[in-house]
């Protein structure tokens, strides 16, 4: 058997398979379908079938381009977090008295819930870092370097020094990157901490002044942290402070999504009165800043895909102009207004369906690989989007969320759906006397 010969008989068992499937369909389905197919033999008909390509091509634009961007805006979002918690703690647990002296017994009732995974003692208080005529302010948080670990990634953020060199009694300090820059010193040197807090004298209130030696400077990559927050050991800070104890504990969490109902958990088994406030809690301004960013992303995004909707709405009121006359016939025939109705919806309903999963397959594609597209564009245009020397992060972050993908299907498909409503509902009005008159 010849190559033309196969190739026939292979074609006509397709299309013979392809009728046996159509047969088991309603009658609805098999027009809808049909018209949504390119018409050949008219030019009117080609040029509805590329009206119908756009609109496909616009939704699945408007699809592929917001699971892009949300996934790059969640993956700035988780990169951000990331830096942040690697400072902060999960978990802050004080006591409404304003001091924990019993630290070690209420990180061991705190330890019977699974989930937490560390925990150490801490002491917070603003306060004045001076060197050379140069004031600053800072956040300084007294710790134990040994337990730190436990619940912060700030010993393993040292870029110069060491964070053990944090001893009692030998005032020692461990600065931010951005601070230690402002003030213009570096490990080894000597900076003066003074106390908001001032001791009363009958002269006034004078503030408490005293050198702390720098022994290490870290780097959280974290602007705010890196110019504003410095380490000290916990029995200093209770000295220069006047603290009795140390004012809390600071826990870690297995997962730190679900810090906010581990600390609706140890509200309830925790003795004493605590109060407890977990990460999201310390940045709620941030964290409702960039969820009103991306609601807002969204919205603009998904105008790309109304756009394209009420493409679909033209195209469909193009098709049912130009099909008066099989309207007509099918009336004729026995057709319901329903039926007529239901297959242009079908035939809205298919570009809707297809341009969503190609851009929904196009926006995941793209949301996965981000990290080789976007240095392969740079290569290729020899620019680079995001230059280390003036952002914090070099390369572009993307973080896919299935949820994200499946409210954008969703919505594009409801809109597609939405958009046949006027045409179909306007081909069942047709009247077969008047679409049949000058045929």
């Amino acid at each position: 058997m010849t190559h033309a010969a196969l190739y026939g008989k292979l074609r006509s068992e397709f299309r013979s398979n392809r009728l046996s499937i159509f047969k088991k369909l309603p009658f609805e389905w098999v027009v809808g379908l049909r018209y949504t197919r390119a018409g050949r033999r008219s030019g009117r008909n080609s040029f509805i079938s590329f009206i119908s390509l756009i609109s496909m091509a616009g939704i699945a634009l408007g699809v592929a381009a917001l699971i892009v961007v949300l996934s790059v805006m969640n993956g700035f979002q988780q990169e951000v977090l990331d830096r942040m918690v690697s400072v902060l703690s999960h978990i802050e647990v004080t006591d409404a008295s304003g001091a924990m002296s019993d630290w070690q017994a209420v990180a061991k009732e705190a330890f019977q819930n699974k989930e937490v995974k560390g925990a150490a003692p801490y002491t917070s208080s603003q306060a004045l870092l001076l060197n050379d005529g140069t004031l600053r302010p800072a956040l300084i948080r007294g710790v134990l370097p040994q337990e730190e670990p436990k619940v912060s990634e700030v010993a393993s953020q040292i870029k110069q020094g060491r964070f053990d060199d944090l001893r009692a009694g030998e005032f020692n300090i461990v600065l931010g990157s951005g601070l230690a820059r402002a003030l213009q010193v570096d490990v080894g040197q000597k900076v003066t901490l003074a106390a908001i807090e001032g001791q009363i004298t009958p002269a006034g209130v004078v503030p408490r002044l005293k050198p702390f030696r720098v022994v290490g400077i870290f780097d959280s990559g974290e602007y705010e942290y890196n110019s504003t927050l410095a380490f000290i050991h916990i029995e200093d800070a209770q000295k220069m402070f006047h603290l009795d104890a140390p004012m809390g504990l600071r826990l870690r969490v297995a997962d730190m999504h679900r810090a906010p109902q581990v600390a609706h958990e140890l509200a309830v088994t925790l003795s004493g009165q605590p109060l407890l406030r977990d990460w999201s809690q310390q940045n709620r301004t941030w964290f409702a800043a960039v969820q009103t960013e991306k609601r807002m992303m969204f919205l603009i995004l998904a105008l790309i895909i109304a756009v394209a909707a009420f493409n679909l709405v033209s195209t469909l009121v193009m098709t049912v102009t130009d099909k008066q006359a099989d309207i007509a016939i099918l009336r004729t025939l026995g057709a319901s207004p329903a039926s007529i109705m239901k297959i242009f919806m079908i035939q809205g309903a298919v570009v809707g369906l297809l341009g969503t999963a190609i851009g929904g397959g196009l926006g995941v594609l793209v949301a996965l690989n981000i990290d080789v597209i976007v240095p392969f564009i740079e290569h290729l245009l020899g620019v680079q989007f995001l230059s280390s020397d003036v952002y914090l992060i070099s390369e572009l972050p993307s973080d896919l969320q299935w949820p994200d993908v499946w409210k954008i299907a969703g919505m594009a498909v409801v809109l597609a759906f939405l958009a046949t409503l006027y045409p179909s509902w306007a081909a069942a009005r047709v009247r077969p006397a008047d679409a049949l008159r000058y045929e």
